[in-house]
């Protein structure tokens, strides 16, 4: 089992065809291929869904981190198909979210850092069926699984 080192923003670029505002991960802080990775999000005050979710008293909307732990668990399979290529970055395949079972606990707040945890669970051709966490210091925001449909390549 190997351990990584963190990514920045750059590397997340090279792997995600997510692009702000749409873009839920500013980093990741371990990463073991194939099997985990923790990544975090800051939760910016003056990011556009904090205004309208809801005023006088924000919060992350859900479907919001459920799009955070999908990046994330996306991370995980690029990561590690880049370290299975000798760290050889390749043109970013596409996923989608495909199936989703989340509980959500407690509301993540505009200030907070939500941590994203995504641990791989089955594989199945090209479905990716993952174990998921947000949690934001000790207290849970969300858990369940979700699974990522990787987009046949064309060319």
């Amino acid at each position: 089992m190997t351990l990584y080192d963190t990514f920045d923003l750059q590397d997340i670029l090279a792997i995600l065809p997510h692009r702000p505002p749409f873009l839920f991960v500013d980093r990741v802080i371990r990463f073991i291929p194939d099997r985990r990775i923790i990544a975090e999000r800051d939760l910016r005050p003056d990011e556009p869904h904090f205004a309208g979710h809801f005023p006088g008293t924000p919060i992350m909307p859900g479907v919001l981190v459920t799009d955070a732990l999908a990046q994330t668990s996306g991370l995980l399979w690029g990561f590690s198909k880049v370290t299975r290529n000798s760290g050889t970055p390749e043109k970013p395949e596409l996923f989608y979210l495909a199936a989703v079972s989340m509980k959500y606990t407690n509301p993540a707040t505009p200030g907070e850092t939500l941590h994203l945890c995504a641990e791989t669970d089955r594989v199945f051709d090209r479905l990716h069926t993952f174990n998921v966490e947000a949690t934001c210091g000790r207290r849970l925001i969300a858990k369940g699984t979700l699974t990522l449909a990787m987009k046949e390549r064309t060319s």
